[in-house]
């Protein structure tokens, strides 16, 4: 099968990340899903939705294996579930309803007690003054009433009187404003029951997959140290080793059936799917409390339910997880053997791209075919849209594609072609597939048609309220300059890419100079030139991802070393190999002000030209460090390991394939509503 593996990857010990996975664990799971033979994607969530939504969709998985907690203040839980629903996908664990249920305590307290399940008395506080409690015995445990993992729940949680509940309150409900459950302390020990549906052998009432109960024993220092033993935040997670998990748990056999039994009641009750594990309390006069019920429980290397599973012969990670896929497959009718066809229709991609042909060594070369890109290149793109499963055309964008390309049948079309002239030539072949009526990936006509145009580019982006450097037209090289104009300035050709015309002696000190090169370069591209401010600070590229709330990848920094001059510029030279005079920080080495501020800029400027699905922004800084705009290309090279976005996208953590898939998601999900 096609599986995506969905995780929030643990960054750092802090309560935030409590309900992350650590990468050992994320590591684990992905070896044991490949080794039990499916093709598995890695999609850590962090970020923006719109990011998740834009993989899924241009990976298209058979099922999602899911081990990702929202960051939303209320039902975390259910957050993925809720959002694989809403896009149509098959996904491990319960839906979102079980998970909303489950990720607020007091609401599945309430539920399961009206149907008969025994738990512990206890109220609910949003606000202050305080009133519910005074009917409570103590002592009384208090803990956050939508966080998972123990969060907010330590030694201290314990409170022996109203006094010090009042006292304690102001200070709980400001670090948890959601709300918090008191509920009457039971003395005893935790209890907690696994759940692995379809897991073999026999279950209580007829209900397969309920595991032995589990019990915790704890270190002796730990034990010796506290007056009120139980599974908090610090034992879960900063003292792990000090805990052990021991299977089956030290209760009488009376004990285990009911535990065993009232977990299928509720496992029945709210609707458990694939895996779980219910939490009790047993006070010391045998009686079981329920205590909460956690959908997505830990699948670290120890945890209770992978202790559980062996004891019934599941003595891998690998066969754990096999159960757990075969148990979702069965709910979604898929064949795990070949997936879901519908659900994965391999589609038939053209590529259009220009050959590169004549290559130049240098700036005085031919550099007529700069922009377009090497066999290699269409290779490597060709392979990586196809890697996920569909079926590549390559097109060379000649004069008769017209002619070509309406006979084919096309399901969409990945652009990287950059027309063959013109000041519009980027917008050719994307208007060509409009008409024609084959969806497209990448900017439209307009978009692609301003972008080139420097100078509108620059007008439009102003307009938004982004800084640009003053700049000014020359179409014979003798016209006024405004007096916004101040030396030293910098002049290019207004509509020509991979800073083709750009050199070293572009940066002019005096007017003699700026119309003597203004005059050379219109001689040569046949076209007229911008001349801008020179901006004296560092510079910048960023890359973006998406639509309409593109993804901001990490800026890059170009640094100059020994560079000609004192105005240093990232030149058509640079671009052709690696040499000593400019090296790539990335991501860039800046404060978070200034990466913000870099971010916004970037981001303003791609709705402003009206981007989508991919576009590289230019900024340079003035000498007071204003972050300005400088240009959009929307037509970003892809050469692996060697044009800036690619490396980027390395930067952000994303292989060249990704990056690919990434770039392919908005369009394709373009597609699909249109034939909805």
């Amino acid at each position: 099968m096609q599986l995506v593996f969905t995780y929030r990857l643990k960054m750092d010990e802090t309560e935030e990340h409590a309900v992350a996975d650590l990468p050992e664990t994320v590591e684990a799971l992905f070896q044991a899903l490949v080794r039990l033979g499916h093709s598995v994607e890695k999609l850590e969530v962090s970020g923006p939705a719109s990011r998740v939504v834009a993989r899924l969709e241009s990976l298209r998985p058979d099922l999602i294996f899911n081990t990702a907690i929202g960051k939303h203040e209320k039902a975390p839980e259910a957050y993925y579930p809720s959002l694989f629903q809403h896009l149509g996908f098959a996904f491990t664990g319960s839906d979102s309803w079980t998970s909303t249920i489950t990720s607020d305590k007091r609401m599945s307290k309430l539920f399961l007690a009206q149907n008969g399940i025994p738990t512990p008395r206890f109220c609910f506080v949003d606000r202050l003054p305080l009133a519910d409690a005074v009917e409570l015995r103590f002592p009384v445990i208090v803990k956050p009433n939508f966080e998972g993992a123990s969060k907010g729940i330590y030694e201290d949680s314990v409170i022996e009187s109203y006094e010090e509940l009042v006292a304690r309150l102001p200070q709980m409900l400001g670090q948890y404003p959601t709300g918090l459950l008191i509920e009457e302390f039971i003395v005893g020990k935790d209890i907690v029951v696994p759940f692995l549906e379809n897991a073999p052998g026999p279950g209580p009432k007829g209900i397969a997959g309920i595991l032995a109960p589990c019990g915790y024993r704890f270190a002796a220092d730990v034990i010796a140290n506290r007056k009120y033993l139980f599974y908090d935040y610090s034992l879960q997670h900063e003292l792990r080793n000090a805990v052990t998990v021991d299977v089956p748990a030290d209760i009488a056999g009376a004990v285990s059936e009911k535990a065993r039994s009232m977990t299928a009641r509720i496992v029945e009750l709210l609707g458990m799917k694939d895996f779980g594990r219910i939490d009790y309390r047993l006070s010391e006069d045998g009686q079981l409390h329920f205590i909460e019920a956690n959908p997505l429980p830990s699948l670290e290397s120890g945890a209770s339910i992978l202790a559980a599973a062996q004891a019934i012969g599941l003595h891998s990670l690998d066969a754990v997880l096999q159960v757990m896929l075969k148990s979702a497959c069965s709910r979604y009718r898929i064949d795990p053997r070949s997936g879901v066809s519908r659900a994965r229709r391999k589609l038939t991609v053209g590529l259009t791209y220009n050959m590169k042909r004549i290559k130049a060594k240098s700036a005085e070369d031919d550099d007529s075919e700069a922009e377009f890109d090497s066999m290699s290149t269409i290779s490597a793109i060709s392979e990586a849209i196809a890697s996920h499963g569909h079926e590549v055309i390559p097109i060379e964008a000649t004069s008769e594609l017209p002619a070509i390309i309406s006979n084919m049948k096309l399901d969409l079309v990945f652009n990287v072609a950059e027309g063959l002239q013109g000041r519009s030539r980027e917008a050719q072949i994307p208007a060509i597939l409009e008409l024609v009526g084959i969806p497209y990936v990448g900017s439209d006509p307009a978009t692609l048609a301003v972008c080139l145009d420097k100078t509108l580019a620059k007008k439009m982006v102003r307009a938004a309220g982004i800084a640009t450097p003053d700049f000014v037209l020359m179409k014979t090289g003798n016209e006024h300059l405004p007096k916004s104009m101040k030396f030293p300035m910098i002049v290019k050709p207004y509509a020509e890419g991979s800073s083709k015309g750009v050199m070293g002696v572009n940066v002019v000190e005096n007017e003699q100079q700026l119309r003597e090169n203004a005059r050379a370069l219109i001689a040569r591209y046949r076209q007229p030139v911008l001349v801008e401010n020179y901006l004296c600070g560092r510079e910048f590229t960023v890359g973006l991802l998406g639509e309409y709330r593109p993804r901001v990848l990490p800026p890059m920094e170009i640094v100059f070393h020994a560079a000609p001059g004192a105005h240093p510029v990232y030149a058509f030279d640079h671009k052709l190999a690696f040499n000593d005079q400019v090296s790539y920080d990335v991501p860039a080495k800046i404060d978070p002000a200034l990466a913000n501020r870099i971010g916004q800029a970037a981001r303003g400027a791609f709705r402003a030209l009206g981007c989508r699905d991919v576009a590289r922004i230019d900024l340079r800084l003035d000498e007071r460090g204003k972050v300005h705009f400088i240009e959009c290309n929307p037509l970003p090279g892809l050469t692996p390991k060697w044009s800036d976005l690619c490396l980027i996208g390395d930067a952000a953590g994303m292989d060249y394939r990704s990056l690919i898939g990434e770039i392919m998601a908005p369009a394709l999900r373009r597609m699909r509503a249109s034939f909805r």
